[in-house]
């Protein structure tokens, strides 16, 4: 795709349409799920497969919406937050006027303190969106013989063995959110760009597509969602490219107003 074609192709088009679609992929996964009815708190190890064969590949898809729909969000890199001012007991303990021992035992001086009650965390609660995609997991053992595969002496998993679906629904109930809020995941998504490009720190692993084939690729399609992931995956690189492309432009825009006249003295 040329210049003059990135500008007039039509990205709100696109992310509708791969939206639309994904959205049906997940509503037959709630019915499978049983999250129609409040959602299953376990499912045969067939049913658990065939949903997770499906909501791998559709999570990489509408992440890669949500990338689109970031491309042309500029967000100020936030302020670093000013250093807390220390406490008089702390200025204290700095200048050596105050000396605190941990671990006395008083006796009945000491008397127990009523610890706060914090509530539990509802377990149903619906986990954010993951903005990246999960790094690739290399064997640096490999297999020539220093992890050998057992031939015999184990027995295949049960197809029809129950097994917790708490997780995959909370999953399934976290993909749906993102599908009805792209908007908001890209604001979202340029919020943490914005602060891993002024230098603050981020938590945890960040690329919002990694190198290489995207999660849930198989190179045989054999369901619509892969198409589906193979469109999206290819949207997605090519707005990054834009993206990069502008934020060169601009930078190189930024440093010529910038030069100053060579000194000929």
């Amino acid at each position: 795709m040329t210049d003059a074609q990135g500008h007039t192709f039509g990205w709100p088009g696109a992310i509708a349409r791969n939206r639309d679609a994904l959205l049906r992929v997940v509503a037959v996964l709630f019915v499978y799920a049983g999250l129609d009815e409040g959602g299953a708190e376990a499912l045969p190890r067939r049913a658990w497969r065939k949903i997770l064969r499906l909501l791998r590949p559709a999570e990489s898809a509408a992440r890669r919406l949500i990338v689109i729909a970031a491309r042309g969000i500029e967000v100020e890199p936030p302020k670093p937050r000013p250093g807390k001012t220390p406490t008089a007991i702390e200025q204290l303990q700095a200048a050596g006027l105050l000396v605190i021992r941990h671990g006395v035992n008083l006796g009945l001086a000491r008397a127990p303190r009523p610890q706060p009650v914090t509530p539990p965390k509802s377990a149903s609660a619906i986990p954010a969106f993951p903005l990246a995609d999960p790094p690739r997991r290399f064997d640096t053992l490999a297999w020539n013989g220093q992890r050998p595969f057992p031939r015999d002496g184990f027995a295949l998993a049960d197809p029809d063995e129950e097994v917790s679906a708490r997780r995959l629904c909370r999953r399934l109930a976290a993909l749906r959110r993102a599908l009805d809020d792209i908007d908001g995941h890209a604001r979202r998504l340029a919020r943490r760009e914005a602060r891993r490009d002024g230098g603050l720190p981020c938590t945890g692993h960040f690329r919002p597509v990694r190198l290489g084939h995207p999660p849930g690729h198989r190179k045989r399609p054999s369901h619509a969602v892969d198409d589906m992931l193979r469109e999206c995956h290819s949207l997605a690189l090519q707005a990054m490219r834009g993206a990069r492309q502008r934020r060169a432009d601009g930078e190189e825009l930024k440093g010529g107003t910038n030069d100053s006249p060579p000194d000929t003295s």
